[in-house]
Protein backbone atom coordinates (compact mmCIF):
# COMPACT_ATOMS: atom_id res chain seq x y z
CA UNK A 1 0.00 0.00 0.00
CA UNK A 2 1.64 3.31 -1.21
CA UNK A 3 -1.11 5.45 0.12
CA UNK A 4 0.21 7.21 2.81
CA UNK A 5 -1.85 7.32 6.00
CA UNK A 6 -2.79 10.41 8.52
CA UNK A 7 -2.57 9.92 12.16
CA UNK A 8 -4.93 7.17 13.03
CA UNK A 9 -7.31 8.28 16.36
CA UNK A 10 -9.90 6.03 18.32
CA UNK A 11 -12.84 8.49 19.81
CA UNK A 12 -14.78 6.37 22.72
CA UNK A 13 -17.59 8.67 23.50
CA UNK A 14 -19.95 7.20 26.44
CA UNK A 15 -23.77 7.75 26.34
CA UNK A 16 -26.69 7.84 29.05
CA UNK A 17 -28.97 5.01 28.99
CA UNK A 18 -31.87 5.83 26.45
CA UNK A 19 -30.24 8.24 25.08
CA UNK A 20 -32.36 9.70 22.17
CA UNK A 21 -29.79 9.52 18.45
CA UNK A 22 -31.16 12.23 16.08
CA UNK A 23 -28.58 11.40 13.47
CA UNK A 24 -26.45 14.62 14.41
CA UNK A 25 -23.17 12.85 15.53
CA UNK A 26 -23.51 11.04 12.15
CA UNK A 27 -24.30 14.02 10.12
CA UNK A 28 -21.58 16.21 11.55
CA UNK A 29 -19.03 12.70 11.22
CA UNK A 30 -20.58 12.73 7.13
CA UNK A 31 -19.83 16.70 6.74
CA UNK A 32 -16.27 16.46 8.06
CA UNK A 33 -14.85 13.17 5.44
CA UNK A 34 -16.70 15.55 2.47
CA UNK A 35 -14.38 18.02 3.63
CA UNK A 36 -11.37 15.50 3.76
CA UNK A 37 -10.53 16.25 7.27
CA UNK A 38 -10.99 13.30 8.59
CA UNK A 39 -11.50 9.77 7.26
CA UNK A 40 -13.67 7.59 9.04
CA UNK A 41 -12.46 3.80 8.93
CA UNK A 42 -14.56 1.93 11.29
CA UNK A 43 -17.44 2.72 13.62
CA UNK A 44 -19.03 0.63 15.79
CA UNK A 45 -21.60 1.24 19.01
CA UNK A 46 -21.74 -1.06 22.05
CA UNK A 47 -23.83 -1.16 24.87
CA UNK A 48 -23.97 -2.53 27.99
CA UNK A 49 -25.96 -5.23 29.15
CA UNK A 50 -28.28 -4.83 31.99
CA UNK A 51 -28.52 -8.08 33.69
CA UNK A 52 -25.45 -9.54 32.85
CA UNK A 53 -22.59 -6.88 32.12
CA UNK A 54 -21.92 -8.01 29.03
CA UNK A 55 -20.76 -6.06 26.23
CA UNK A 56 -22.87 -5.75 23.28
CA UNK A 57 -22.30 -5.07 19.33
CA UNK A 58 -25.38 -3.04 18.24
CA UNK A 59 -25.42 -2.63 14.35
CA UNK A 60 -25.40 0.59 13.15
CA UNK A 61 -28.05 1.18 10.44
CA UNK A 62 -27.28 -1.78 8.27
CA UNK A 63 -23.85 0.06 7.68
CA UNK A 64 -20.40 -2.68 7.10
CA UNK A 65 -18.86 -0.97 10.07
CA UNK A 66 -17.29 -2.42 13.49
CA UNK A 67 -14.58 -5.32 12.59
CA UNK A 68 -12.01 -3.42 13.29
CA UNK A 69 -13.00 -1.46 16.51
CA UNK A 70 -14.72 -5.00 16.97
CA UNK A 71 -11.58 -6.41 17.06
CA UNK A 72 -9.75 -3.63 19.22
CA UNK A 73 -12.06 -4.42 21.99
CA UNK A 74 -11.58 -8.07 21.88
CA UNK A 75 -15.34 -9.54 19.50
CA UNK A 76 -14.56 -11.63 17.46
CA UNK A 77 -15.93 -10.80 14.38
CA UNK A 78 -16.59 -13.65 11.14
CA UNK A 79 -15.23 -13.06 7.40
CA UNK A 80 -17.03 -14.83 4.85
CA UNK A 81 -14.31 -17.75 4.99
CA UNK A 82 -15.13 -18.49 8.34
CA UNK A 83 -12.12 -16.92 9.88
CA UNK A 84 -11.77 -14.55 12.67
CA UNK A 85 -11.30 -10.78 10.95
CA UNK A 86 -9.01 -9.04 13.01
CA UNK A 87 -6.67 -9.85 15.80
CA UNK A 88 -6.36 -8.56 19.34
CA UNK A 89 -2.78 -9.13 19.55
CA UNK A 90 -0.07 -7.12 19.28
CA UNK A 91 -0.86 -3.81 20.08
CA UNK A 92 0.94 -3.61 23.93
CA UNK A 93 4.90 -2.06 24.04
CA UNK A 94 4.29 1.39 22.59
CA UNK A 95 5.34 4.01 24.09
CA UNK A 96 2.19 6.26 22.93
CA UNK A 97 -1.17 5.66 21.82
CA UNK A 98 -3.60 3.68 23.40
CA UNK A 99 -3.39 0.01 24.13
CA UNK A 100 -5.40 -2.73 23.58
CA UNK A 101 -5.74 -3.28 27.72
CA UNK A 102 -6.38 0.82 27.85
CA UNK A 103 -9.52 0.35 25.02
CA UNK A 104 -10.86 -2.52 26.83
CA UNK A 105 -10.57 -0.73 30.40
CA UNK A 106 -12.75 2.54 28.21
CA UNK A 107 -15.04 -0.34 27.22
CA UNK A 108 -15.34 -1.96 30.57
CA UNK A 109 -16.01 1.36 32.21
CA UNK A 110 -19.45 1.66 31.06
CA UNK A 111 -21.93 1.69 33.19
CA UNK A 112 -24.97 -1.21 32.98
CA UNK A 113 -27.60 0.07 30.26
CA UNK A 114 -25.57 2.26 28.80
CA UNK A 115 -23.79 3.05 25.89
CA UNK A 116 -21.06 4.48 23.52
CA UNK A 117 -19.46 4.91 19.86
CA UNK A 118 -16.38 3.87 19.47
CA UNK A 119 -15.24 6.05 15.88
CA UNK A 120 -11.93 4.81 14.43
CA UNK A 121 -10.59 8.31 12.29
CA UNK A 122 -7.69 9.56 10.50
CA UNK A 123 -6.68 12.66 10.49
CA UNK A 124 -6.38 13.43 6.75
CA UNK A 125 -5.40 16.74 7.29
CA UNK A 126 -2.21 15.57 8.99
CA UNK A 127 -0.83 13.16 6.94
CA UNK A 128 2.24 15.35 5.53
CA UNK A 129 2.21 16.84 8.90
CA UNK A 130 2.98 13.44 10.30
CA UNK A 131 6.16 12.83 7.12
CA UNK A 132 7.26 16.03 8.40
CA UNK A 133 7.44 15.67 12.18
CA UNK A 134 8.88 11.73 11.32
CA UNK A 135 11.59 13.28 8.52
CA UNK A 136 12.58 15.68 11.20
CA UNK A 137 12.90 13.08 14.02
CA UNK A 138 10.05 14.05 16.17
CA UNK A 139 8.05 11.83 18.08
CA UNK A 140 4.83 12.27 19.98
CA UNK A 141 5.50 13.11 23.95
CA UNK A 142 0.92 13.03 24.05
CA UNK A 143 -1.59 14.21 22.85
CA UNK A 144 -5.59 14.92 23.72
CA UNK A 145 -8.30 16.73 23.73
CA UNK A 146 -8.67 19.50 26.61
CA UNK A 147 -11.18 19.29 29.49
CA UNK A 148 -13.12 22.48 29.69
CA UNK A 149 -11.43 23.03 33.55
CA UNK A 150 -8.57 22.88 31.35
CA UNK A 151 -9.66 25.31 28.80
CA UNK A 152 -11.17 27.59 31.47
CA UNK A 153 -7.51 28.16 32.86
CA UNK A 154 -6.60 30.06 29.61
CA UNK A 155 -10.12 30.96 28.62
CA UNK A 156 -8.97 34.55 28.35
CA UNK A 157 -6.21 33.66 26.12
CA UNK A 158 -7.46 31.84 24.05
CA UNK A 159 -9.88 34.35 23.31
CA UNK A 160 -7.57 36.68 22.07
CA UNK A 161 -5.58 34.99 20.39
CA UNK A 162 -8.44 33.91 18.21
CA UNK A 163 -9.80 37.49 18.05
CA UNK A 164 -6.13 38.07 16.49
CA UNK A 165 -6.61 35.15 13.93
CA UNK A 166 -9.91 36.39 12.54
CA UNK A 167 -8.71 40.07 12.22
CA UNK A 168 -5.14 38.83 10.29
CA UNK A 169 -7.71 36.62 8.19
CA UNK A 170 -10.47 39.15 7.74
CA UNK A 171 -7.23 42.17 6.52
CA UNK A 172 -5.94 39.20 4.19
CA UNK A 173 -9.17 38.81 2.56
CA UNK A 174 -9.60 42.65 2.65
CA UNK A 175 -6.20 42.96 0.96
CA UNK A 176 -7.08 39.77 -2.04
CA UNK A 177 -10.03 42.43 -2.92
Amino acid sequence: MTEKIGPVQLLAIGFPPDTEFEGRIMAELERLESHETIRVLDLLFVAKDTETGDLLALDYQGEDLGAIVGALLGFEFQDDGGQPNGSAEGTGGHAFGLSQNEIHDMAASLRPGSSAGFVLIEHVWARDLKDAIRDAGGFPLGEGFLTPEAIAEVAIELVAMSEVIEELEAEETNAGT
